[in-house]
Order: structure tokens, then sequence, then C-alpha cells
């Protein structure tokens, strides 16, 4: 079982998204044409049909991604070392965020 995890990892290791996602030029993707005209079709097809769910789980997606990206986020990790003071609020910041996910699918009715 060890060894079919190990091809998947090493399948995905030799594609470089890592890289690939952690090289995006985000200035360039939100004013070229190809990625602006779906993402705003989307957006707005969903206000339309007034799915708001699935426009927060949007905008979370987002969010994520752009703190991801922060100088913040460079600072968790100091010569191979984690920095527990700093990763303890992205910790409840996740779960607050995953919290709020639950409890909008199962803690409220439509």
């Amino acid at each position: 079982m060890s060894d079919f995890f190990g091809k998947i990892l090493a399948w995905v290791e030799s594609t470089h998204i890592q890289e690939q996602v952690a090289n995006v030029d985000y200035a360039g993707l939100f004013t070229n044409p190809w990625f602006l005209v779906p993402f705003i079709a989307i957006v707005l097809y969903l206000l339309y049909k007034q799915s708001f769910k699935d426009l927060i789980i949007i905008i979370i997606f987002i969010g994520v991604w752009w703190v991801s990206g922060t100088a913040y986020m460079d600072t968790l990790v100091v010569g191979n070392e984690l920095q527990i003071s700093k990763i303890l609020p992205v910790l409840f910041g996740g779960a607050a965020v995953l919290g709020f996910v639950v409890y909008m699918f199962f803690g409220r009715s439509d």
C-alpha cells in the first residue's frame, strides 16, 4: 500500500505543481482576460442563482491562497525549525474558518 502512495507522491513531485503554484504572477493572473472573463462569469452566475455558499467558498479559497503568499507565512519556518509562536495564530485562524464552513453547511437551514 505504501508503494502505491509512493508512486503517487513521486508523480506529484515530477509535475512540479508546488513550484508552479509558488511562482504564480498574481497581477498578471487577475489582468489576464482568459482568466478574468470566466471568473467574473462564474461569480455573476452564482449571484444570479443566489448561491451564496458557493461564493463564500470561492472567497475563502482566494483568501487562503493570498494569505499563503504573505511574508508572515515565509517566517513560519526558520532554519528548519517551526516557530510555534507564529504557527498558533495560523492554526486557530484555520480552525475558525473550518468551523465557519461546517456551520454554514450543516449548522443552519436555508
